[in-house]
Formats: C-alpha cells, sequence, structure tokens
C-alpha cells in the first residue's frame, strides 16, 4: 500500500478494505506513507500549507494504544478562507464526507508554540473529511496513512493575537462552549475541554510530537487544533452553522453544493 493508492482512492471516490494496521504497519509505517503523499502533491503544485490534528481526545490514547496527538497535512488547493464568515463548498466528489468544527491557528513563530504568543492569528473553522475505510472504521495508524482523512478546511474570520490578549484568550480557549447547526436546527453542542482541554494545549501538544518525530512545526503554518464536536455526514443542499460562547470570535456558515 503506497502514497499513490491513497490518492487513487481519493480521486475515485473508491473504498480501501485492507486497514493498513491490520496489514503489520506502524505509525512510523504510516506517516512514511503521509510524507509521500505530501512529496506527491507539493511536485504536482500543491505545497503543504499546514497540519489537522487527530485524536486529541487523552481519554482515548490509553486504549488505542497512543501517547500523543496525531496529525497530517493539509494543502494549498485543500484550505479555503471564507468571505465575512460564509463559504460555498462543493462536496460531490467525495465518498463519505462529515463535517467537524474546529479552532483553527496560524503560527508566527513555531518556537513558542508551546503557548499562544507564537500565534499570529486564531479562527473558528470547519475541517471536511472523507473516509476511504468502510463504515468509517479505522485506527489511529489508518488514519495517519490516509492523511487524517484530509478533505478540506473552511477558516472563518481571524482575529489577530496579540500580547495584550493572551491571557484572555488562554482562559476563554479552555472555558468557551460551540453550536453547530444544520439548516437552522441544531445538532450538537461542543467545547473548547473537547480538545486535550484546550484548543491552545493541543497547539502544545502537537509541537512536542512533530518535533520529536523530526517534523517540527514551521512558522506561517495553519493549524487545525482538533473537532469541537462528533463528526457529522454532510450532503449537498445543506447549510451549517457554528456560533461560539465565550470566545470572541465570529461565527461561520457554509452551504455544500
Amino acid at each position: 500500500m503506497t502514497a499513490g493508492d491513497f490518492l487513487a482512492a481519493r480521486s475515485q471516490q473508491s473504498a480501501i478494505d485492507a486497514l493498513p494496521s491490520a496489514n503489520g504497519f506502524d505509525l512510523d509505517a504510516a506517516y512514511a506513507i503521509e510524507t509521500g503523499i505530501m512529496r506527491l502533491r507539493e511536485a504536482a503544485g500543491q505545497p503543504s500549507v499546514g497540519r489537522k490534528v487527530g485524536f486529541a481526545n487523552k481519554a482515548l490514547w490509553r486504549i488505542l494504544k497512543l501517547d500523543t496527538v496525531v496529525w497530517a497535512h493539509m494543502f494549498q488547493d485543500t484550505v479555503h478562507h471564507a468571505e465575512q464568515g460564509v463559504a460555498e463548498i462543493a462536496i460531490s466528489h467525495l465518498r463519505a464526507p462529515k463535517i467537524e468544527p474546529e479552532i483553527v491557528m496560524k503560527l508566527r513563530n513555531p518556537e513558542t508554540a508551546s503557548g499562544l504568543d507564537g500565534v499570529e492569528w486564531i479562527a473558528l473553522g470547519f475541517e471536511i473529511v472523507d473516509c476511504p475505510y468502510p463504515d468509517w472504521k479505522f485506527h489511529p495508524i489508518d488514519f495517519v496513512a490516509a492523511w487524517g482523512l484530509h478533505a478540506a478546511l473552511i477558516v472563518g474570520q481571524p482575529q489577530p493575537v496579540t500580547p495584550a490578549v493572551v491571557e484572555t484568550l488562554s482562559r476563554q480557549l479552555a472555558d468557551f462552549r460551540l453550536e453547530l447547526s444544520r439548516n437552522n436546527s441544531l445538532v450538537e453542542e461542543g467545547a473548547g475541554k473537547n480538545c486535550l482541554r484546550s484548543p491552545a494545549l493541543c497547539l502544545e501538544e502537537l509541537a512536542r510530537a512533530s518535533a520529536a518525530r523530526g517534523d517540527a512545526l514551521q512558522a506561517g503554518e495553519i493549524i487545525s487544533t482538533g473537532s469541537l464536536t462528533s463528526a457529522q455526514p454532510i450532503v449537498a443542499g445543506e447549510e451549517w452553522r457554528a456560533e461560539l460562547n465565550g470566545l470572541p470570535l465570529a461565527s461561520l456558515r457554509v452551504h455544500f453544493t
């Protein structure tokens, strides 16, 4: 199983029935595939612009035999910036898409990514994920090999992170709540604490883990810090909205075609 196999499965909307984790792959092998995908995409003119975090729920780590978060790269053509907090995204090319509301951060200085001092801005975002495995069943190794199931990231209106707001923002990121709605009907409530107790702490964990693997975060990277709710299935024609309470970020709305 190669990086090309995963890219082909995405382009053909086909399933990958044989899980890498069931065929002797470990995390090192999975990250080798993910790196291969990144190199193929960059060779095709789509450079990496950041990373997404997976399994940002520490309660699951012992069960899943993890000791940290996992991650995958995002690309120039998969990261979209919503104008005035509104976006329209086509999903007809995806096999089994779902939506995840997340806090997105852009790094100014990754050497200080142990705190918000190294963050240029934060925003509310939607990550669109697509699973090549049947019935959405997979393990962390499979997640990494399939480049984190990443299909798209929609970034809302950014809020600059200045020294004057770092202390307050750190508290708010641990305490805020979110409402996720479909066609104006509430689907689920989420919270900042769902991402390692805070998206800021999730960024810290990613910085440590990626550096330990020799793939340290870089200045200018956009980081999607993990889902604030469970992943929800989406279909064309729906409109989804996320609104925050306790964090001064603009709401985000997306219509799927």
